[in-house]
């Protein structure tokens, strides 16, 4: 849904502004650029891509933005559980996380992005996930991700799949 708001700049011209926003039910919910959904989207290659979510992750990551994410990946926060290093009770007393949480939230957004991109949709990039793959040890890739060295050799795996590469 596109909002349009009238912007007077300095000569009294009329300026037409389009802010994209996602309907939830009654509310709306903006998008901020470099939030955890926003990144879902994005390329990767824009400039200061990697120092900008640096700076999120150590600013931490609003409990909105992590809910949004979690309702655009069509997930639920059960689902997340074993992955992020906080128990689910403990976020949901919080409203901003700390940097480890934040910066497991982005590594999730950035493997949601490139398996998006990679597949042919969010459902068959599901699935893979939830699928044994023998390059990875006949273990469900989904399960890897409670760390760095998982999310790499997933991320790797996604990328071999990108360029045909296989194993």
């Amino acid at each position: 849904m596109t909002i349009k708001s009238k912007i007077e700049d300095s000569t009294k011209k009329k300026i037409i502004a389009k802010t994209r926003v996602a309907k939830k039910g009654r509310n709306q919910v903006r998008r901020s650029k470099f939030s955890p959904s926003w990144v879902v989207g994005n390329s990767k290659d824009a400039p200061g891509f990697k120092m900008e979510l640096i700076g999120r992750i150590r600013e931490g990551v609003k409990k909105t933005d992590w809910k949004q994410l979690i309702h655009d990946t069509g997930s639920t926060e059960k689902e997340f559980e074993h992955i992020l290093p906080a128990s689910i009770s403990s976020m949901q007393k919080k409203t901003v996380y700390g940097k480890e949480t934040s910066e497991r939230i982005y590594e999730l957004a950035r493997l949601f992005g490139l398996g998006y991109e990679v597949f042919d949709s969010k459902e068959d990039f599901k699935n893979w996930l939830l699928t044994p793959s023998k390059t990875l040890g006949s273990k469900i890739p989904f399960e890897l991700l409670d760390s760095s060295f998982g999310f790499e050799m997933v991320e790797n795996e996604i990328v071999r799949i990108q360029y045909n590469v296989y194993s």
